[in-house]
């Protein structure tokens, strides 16, 4: 995609990352009823989950180029960039620190404002789950157009797991056909069998490191599960929430569902 701009003389901080337009973006529903103007705390609302969204593409981004490395043998390359994938995630939960710091008074000054708006809507962040392998056919009935495509690509495509399955039979892992030819439309499933190859290769400190950094991926997710779980219950309590989700109650029956659960099961076998 072409830059609005010409690289020249006027090439500058602001024109090369769009600031100009970035803070156009906030753009306030609300109204205070007092002075007429949106209520204050939209603001942060706003911008907290604009970030999210582009933490989001990036998570992708990064996602998608490990894929290619454990694919092409790169798996120092991978993991280090499986060790940014963990920064970020770690990014993600700090902003909750800063929603936190809204009352419920406050989010409810504008919350009748938001309508249907939900963050069960972000496309992007189902998208991620695609692509750990969290894959759930339902939620593609809640996209269309160019997010539905996205979402269908990234259901139909193998996950970062199936990446990480052809670098255990690159490592003579006797992997199972039913791990390795499995449909990857499906959830990742335990697999007893592939489970004691995994364990009988931990030997092999290379391979050992990259299975502990996804296993760190995997606890970062939920760890902001968690976090965001308990977010939305400090700010709405057991309420419905917005756009007519089950808000807490519903991101509670995502905890402790783990994305990659061999290497969960594999604990006990040390």
């Amino acid at each position: 995609m072409s830059l609005p701009f010409e690289n020249g003389d006027d090439f500058t901080y602001g024109t090369y990352l769009q600031v100009q337009e970035l803070l156009s973006l906030q753009q306030c529903v609300s109204v205070d009823p007092t002075t007429g103007r949106p209520e204050h705390d939209e603001t942060l609302f706003i911008v907290i989950h604009q970030v999210y969204e582009l933490w989001f593409k990036q998570l992708l981004h990064e996602i998608d180029h490990i894929v290619d490395l454990l694919g092409e043998g790169e798996v120092p390359a991978a993991r280090q960039h499986l060790k940014r994938v963990l920064k970020i995630m770690k990014t993600l939960v700090g902003q909750v620190d800063v929603l936190e710091t809204m009352t419920p008074a406050e989010f409810a000054s504008f919350r009748s404002f938001l309508a249907n708006a939900s963050g069960f809507q972000s496309a992007q962040f189902r998208e991620l789950e695609f692509a750990l392998g969290i894959k759930d056919r339902i939620q593609l009935d809640w996209f269309h157009g160019d997010e539905g495509e996205r979402l269908r690509h990234r259901y139909e495509s193998p996950t970062l797991w199936d990446a990480f399955v052809q670098v255990c039979v690159g490592n003579g892992l006797n992997v199972p056909d039913e791990v390795l030819h499995r449909d990857v439309r499906e959830p990742v499933e335990p697999n007893e069998a592939l489970q004691a190859a995994l364990a009988s290769a931990y030997a092999d400190e290379r391979f050992a490191a990259l299975c502990e950094t996804l296993t760190d991926l995997d606890e970062g997710l939920q760890e902001w599960r968690y976090r965001h779980v308990m977010m939305v219950r400090r700010t709405i309590g057991t309420r419905p929430g917005t756009g007519g989700s089950d808000g807490a109650s519903y991101l509670q029956t995502t905890l402790f569902r783990p994305a990659f659960p061999d290497l969960w099961a594999i604990r006990t076998a040390f």
